[in-house]
């Protein structure tokens, strides 16, 4: 009894799909953090130069999105379950495929049509269906609660897979593996998580399914916008602030962060492991506190107030004199940075038809893939030039300005039916 008094009201009755939902994100997101900090450093030491390796992540995230809209968009239609299976084996082969070859044009073809993430969060399908599976089987009132410590599950996997993925690759290094093979080990790990996740999805039960009645009834086709049908407007005028603001972040993403404080600051792995699994864990805590926020002022209110000060922190971080405060300053940056998140994805799914969620989900995701997978090639030749290593700071931080303040503008009197009511 007192155990249970330890669990959330939100989490307590979670459902066993739900409990899936959150072991399968906790995987996927582990595997991701431990790639990123290493992805960069093993690319490089394969002989790739920065500017080869931006051109790589640019094209890996631009498959990314190609997957991700053909799996996302008919998801509802053909099956949750059966899509999140096909995108866990291509992450799985992506990890086989980026271990076993330093030739840059088979990377490139594994990257595409696989799922690689390079900055530690999210990319391919499984996000979009995974909430949308969620929120199908937890109540509307507890819908943001539940996503907060889904957030939170995913910071605190991307935290320990980054800090787990640093000290292994350091500790290997000092025995008996290369240092180009310490990296590939991580990134063999990360093809053995893809099968484990893809495991856990064959074990969903039907509750997380759109019942083909209600697809049906909804007039969502092919002729529609992607499965998109009555909420087209909305979903279009979201997915382009997203792709903005990803756009800005894809500058300094985690690989390319913790480049940053290695050309900066002379930074080792196993350190820069320990530094980003504190930034990861203080993005998911605050991911709760955005929940409790959003009760008090709503979901939009809740994502410009949080989001505008921590990119302010971002343009700071290149601009303070030793590593000591350049931490510092990343760690207050994260400590608020992520509570956009849940309310983001919470406000997503509220102003979308149950039927179109897993679309909805799927193209603003996709929109955000899209803004990410620009800038890494410009990023890439600015970290290739040591005088202008500060310089994606600075636009990241100014490009997320600008979406936070246009957000509100458009979407602060758009309310969800909850917050309506």
């Amino acid at each position: 009894m007192s155990l249970m008094l330890l669990i959330p009201i939100s989490l307590r009755k979670l459902p066993r799909d739900g409990v899936l939902l959150f072991v399968s994100r906790f995987t996927r997101l582990f595997a991701y953090g431990a790639l990123s900090v290493i992805l960069v450093f093993y690319l490089v030491s394969l002989g790739l130069s920065g500017a080869q390796v931006g051109v790589l992540l640019t094209l890996t995230l631009a498959g990314d999105m190609a997957i991700s809209l053909l799996l996302t968009t008919r998801a509802d239609r053909i099956g949750r379950r059966r899509m999140l299976i096909v995108g866990a084996i291509l992450m799985a082969g992506a990890g086989v495929a980026f271990a076993s070859t330093k030739n840059l044009l088979f990377l490139i073809i594994a990257g595409t049509i696989g799922v690689i993430s390079p900055s530690g969060h999210e990319v391919g399908p499984f996000l979009s269906i995974e909430q949308a599976a969620l929120s199908h089987v937890v109540s509307a009132c507890s819908r943001t609660g539940v996503f907060a410590w889904y957030t939170l599950a995913g910071s605190l996997a991307t935290a320990l897979g980054a800090l787990c993925a640093g000290t292994a690759a350091g500790i290997v290094q000092k025995t008996w593996l290369s240092t180009s093979n310490s990296y590939r080990v991580v990134v063999l790990l990360y093809a053995v998580l893809g099968v484990a996740l893809a495991l856990l999805f064959t074990r969903l039960s039907s509750s997380t399914e759109i019942e083909p009645s209600a697809a049906k009834g909804s007039g969502v086709s092919t002729r529609d916008f992607l499965g998109v049908g009555r909420s087209r407007s909305i979903v279009l005028k979201l997915s382009s602030l997203f792709a903005l603001d990803s756009f800005g972040g894809g500058f300094v993403v985690q690989s390319f962060a913790a480049y940053w404080f290695y050309l900066r600051f002379g930074v080792a792995p196993a350190k820069l492991g320990l530094i980003f699994f504190w930034s990861n864990v203080l993005a998911g805590v605050s991911a709760l506190l955005a929940s409790r926020l959003a009760t008090r002022i709503g979901l939009v209110r809740t994502m410009v107030v949080t989001h505008l000060p921590s990119n302010v922190l971002l343009i700071l971080v290149p601009l303070m004199p030793n590593l000591t405060l350049a931490v510092l300053v990343l760690l207050v940056r994260f400590s608020i940075s992520q509570m956009d998140v849940p309310t983001r994805q919470s406000y997503t799914i509220a102003v979308v038809r149950p039927e179109e969620r897993s679309a909805a989900g799927g193209i603003t995701g996709i929109a955000r893939t899209a803004g990410a997978a620009i800038s890494p090639i410009f990023a890439g030749f600015l970290f290739s030039r040591p005088a202008l290593i500060d310089v994606p700071f600075f636009i990241a931080g100014t490009l997320k300005i600008a979406y936070d303040l246009v957000l509100y503008r458009e979407f602060a009197a758009i309310r969800p039916p909850e917050e309506a009511d």
